[in-house]
């Protein structure tokens, strides 16, 4: 019954020993690469001791005294955006910082469907013309070779600040902030574009007297960074602990009303919160057209326009859901029809929705455990967007293929690009060619990482608690995952308006425990008496109760 190759890590041959801490838990940060008491010690502390230098990535200091002359001479400085969860919550952060330090900020984060993605010369254009002589991008620009150069042709002044991973050669900018830049001496490469917009304010603030004015922005900071499924260590980690605590006390009008009408209760908040309710509703109206109603929800001091903008979000965010799964569907269906034994899966079609491709290339890529790829077919020009598993780097993939794109950027496993139509064959030969070489003899199995084989006793006592020390959990940090042998199921109940669920008693030596396995509704017919389970702990959140209980991530028979 297990669709899932189940992978134990490996127990540690020598634990961590410090005083008090629970053997389950040292192995777990064994598993996270921690073997140090002192490592242990700093990780579950998770303070401003993991905060690396601002002035440590390359230019900052370049950027910052620009930015100084600007903000002393009372120049219109643009923050030039993106229009994803990341790109919004670094544009709110900048221009917030920057009004705080007396800066005259103004906003542009471009639409997705008229302009597309980065630095565009007729945005620019337009900007110059109202009389910005800086812009700040962020969560873009590292790619904008062109774009850059025209703008400085015009007179502008360009600071970019960027995570994705540079081309060979970097934009003509005054300053290229970009902690993956091959000469960066900063440890923490992997930051959000809020992250490392957040670090040019920290190296603003620097020694100003009034860094307390940052840490109120780090709820914007924790937003970005989940939503963008950024690994939680280093300087993540304590600015996601942080901004958890400020999202939970939220004073933002806009957070509150977008909480309220997701049902969401502020002192429940943890990750999941944000990348699967507070994310989706933030990149929902960039993905449909014109990303500025989240913009404004998070800088809203107007409860009723706050509450306008929420039910905004809320519509958009259906709407989105909706064209998500039709479009997964068609996807899906000719994916299936060309094979799912290629070692690279890729669609295209004259309809496909741009906002949402790369969200359902991520579910494809997923399902079938490939790097997936799906075009929008233009007459002139064809769109791309991927998702890829750790075993393919899709960035250097799309970097082999150049010669045919128009542009392209991203990471390793998420990317974006263009390419002209006429190019399109050539291009889906050569990545397939590049996929059969690069994932030859390899198996394409999803796979599930496992923590530790434990009996279901393993959680009496403060053991949950203790666990709970390694939060936040996420990308880098992931959830706990356990693996239990020979659980029976005492009862079982299929649950959800189309029965889509199980609930279920489990019994193992006279400890017994509650468990809600989501999406295996359809299997309740196959479930045999005693079971193998793997399973994260959750809590259950109902009339103000909380019980814990185990999450099912998938189960076979024992044998």
């Amino acid at each position: 019954m297990s669709r899932i190759h189940w992978k134990l890590l490996p127990p540690a041959e020598q634990l961590i020993n410090i005083s008090g801490l629970h053997p389950l838990v040292a192995q777990l940060l064994h598993n996270r690469g921690i073997s140090e008491p002192s490592q242990a010690e700093l990780f579950l502390s998770a303070d401003r001791r993991l905060e690396a230098d601002p002035f440590l990535i390359p230019d900052m200091h370049l950027a910052v005294s620009r930015t100084y002359q600007a903000l002393l001479s009372g120049e219109e400085i643009a923050i030039y955006g993106d229009f994803d969860a990341d790109g919004i919550t670094a544009t709110a952060l900048l221009v917030q910082g920057l009004s705080a330090l007396g800066g005259r900020a103004i906003p542009y984060i471009p639409h997705r469907h008229r302009e597309g993605y980065g630095l565009q010369v007729a945005a620019l254009e337009k900007l110059h013309k109202q009389g910005v002589s800086l812009v700040i991008t962020t969560d873009t620009g590292i790619t904008a070779l062109t774009e850059v150069g025209k703008a400085r042709k015009m007179g502008l002044d360009i600071i970019i600040t960027d995570h994705h991973l540079p081309l060979a050669s970097l934009p003509p900018a005054l300053a290229v902030v970009d902690p993956k830049r091959s000469d960066s001496a900063c440890h923490s490469a992997e930051l959000a574009g809020v992250g490392v917009a957040f670090k040019l304010l920290q190296a603003l603030f620097k020694g100003s007297g009034r860094e307390e004015i940052l840490n109120k922005l780090l709820d914007l900071v924790a937003l970005g960074t989940v939503t963008d499924m950024i690994p939680l260590v280093g300087d993540n980690r304590y600015w996601v602990k942080r901004g958890l605590e400020l999202l939970n006390n939220t004073e933002r009008p806009g957070l509150q009303e977008m909480m309220r009408c997701a049902g969401l209760k502020a002192g429940n908040l943890d990750t999941e919160s944000i990348s699967w309710i507070l994310g989706p509703r933030l990149n929902a109206a960039g993905r449909l057209d014109d990303a500025t109603t989240s913009y404004q929800l998070l800088l809203t001091q107007d409860p009723q326009e706050a509450s306008r903008l929420a039910s905004e979000l809320e519509e958009k965010n259906a709407k989105r859901q909706k064209l998500t799964s039709e479009s997964l569907e068609k996807a899906r269906g000719k994916i299936v029809a060309a094979g799912v034994d290629l070692p690279l899966l890729m669609a295209g079609d004259e309809d496909y929705p741009p906002g949402v491709m790369g969200l359902v290339a991520g579910k494809l890529s997923e399902e079938f455990y490939r790097p997936v790829i799906l075009f929008k077919i233009g007459p002139e020009m064809c769109r791309g967007s991927g998702r890829s598993i750790p075993e393919f780097n899709l960035m250097a993939a799309l970097s082999d293929c150049r010669e045919f794109l128009s542009n392209f950027g991203g990471h390793t496993k998420a990317a974006g690009f263009t390419v002209p139509t006429t190019n399109l064959a050539y291009l889906q030969k050569r990545l397939l060619d590049i996929a059969e070489t690069k994932l030859a003899g390899l198996d394409l199995r999803p796979h599930i990482d496992v923590d530790a084989e434990v009996p279901l006793s393993a959680f009496a006592g403060d053991t949950f608690k203790q666990i709970q020390q390694l939060a936040p959990f996420g990308s880098g940090n992931p959830l706990p995952t356990f693996v239990s042998r020979c659980v029976e199921i005492v009862d079982q109940h299929q649950i959800g308006s189309q029965g889509e669920h199980l609930k279920l008693k489990l019994r193992q030596e006279g400890t017994v425990w509650d468990a809600i396995a989501f999406r295996f509704g359809n299997l309740a017919q196959e479930m045999t008496t005693y079971l193998d389970i793997a399973y994260n702990l959750d809590i259950d959140r109902w009339n103000s109760e909380e019980r814990l209980r185990l999450k099912l991530l998938d189960f076979a028979p024992s044998h």
